[in-house]
């Protein structure tokens, strides 16, 4: 009887077994990100690099047109009825909203940046699996695989 105990793996063991088969998927996960060439990590940058300096300048010509904007309404505003005020506010609202979705978009890709340093660029913050190179083609920022990220939406 004792040695019938012995041979059946408890629950804790088929525990620790599991453990270590998924430490040892992770493991093989880690070595395989030092997988990218340095070639390939600097055209990544560079690629990161120029969308970064895009945005920026767009950010920035946003903010020159919003403020533009707003002296000419400050100077244009009399005479204004109720619905012209809605109007303006509303505008300017919408132009507010595009100036943060740039800069959204432009701490995206410092966050690229910053894992591609750290080596974690191209692989899922959730689950850990590889992103594939498709998605990084069309959204080089993707911080989750298409799975994780279709979760993430349903919610």
């Amino acid at each position: 009887m004792a040695q019938t105990a012995q041979s059946k793996p408890t629950k804790a063991t088929k525990a620790t077994a599991a453990k270590s088969a998924g430490n040892a998927g992770r493991t093989a996960t880690a070595a395989k990100r030092g997988t990218r060439s340095e070639a390939d990590t600097q055209e990544i940058r560079s690629a990161l690099q120029e969308r970064h300096t895009e945005l920026r300048t767009e950010y920035d010509q946003t903010v020159a047109d919003i403020a533009e904007l707003q002296r000419d309404r400050l100077t244009d505003s009399a005479g204004d009825d109720q619905a012209d005020t809605g109007t303006k506010t509303f505008e300017r609202e919408q132009e507010i909203s595009l100036a943060n979705n740039i800069l959204e978009r432009i701490n995206q890709v410092e966050r690229a940046l910053e894992r591609l340093d750290e080596g974690s660029y191209g692989w899922c913050e959730r689950c850990g699996n590889a992103i594939p190179v498709e998605r990084l083609a069309a959204f080089p920022s993707a911080t989750l695989c298409v799975s994780c990220k279709q979760l993430e939406e349903r919610r």
